[in-house]
């Protein structure tokens, strides 16, 4: 999940596995899988930023799943 802002200011908390595409033009549209479109005030690299910085958030804690041995560095560390 990213946090962002709606262009009229009201704060938003977006799943970013959602977003199929950003464009400038000139404001930052971002449009979800499922059709739904919505202008944000951060920039379009803003929103790049962030999307990376949470995937990177996900890959260092991996969320365990139930039968699966964990794996990589941080399984390691935890051995």
């Amino acid at each position: 999940m990213i946090h962002l802002t709606r262009r009229s200011g009201q704060d938003l908390v977006l799943n970013a596995d959602l977003i199929e595409s950003i464009e400038a033009s000139p404001e930052t549209l971002v449009a979800l899988v499922t059709g739904r479109k919505m202008l944000v005030q951060e920039s379009l690299e803003e929103v790049v930023r962030r999307v990376l910085e949470y995937r990177r958030r996900m890959r260092a804690y991996p969320v365990p799943v139930a039968g699966i041995p964990e794996s990589g560095a941080a399984g390691e560390a935890e051995q």
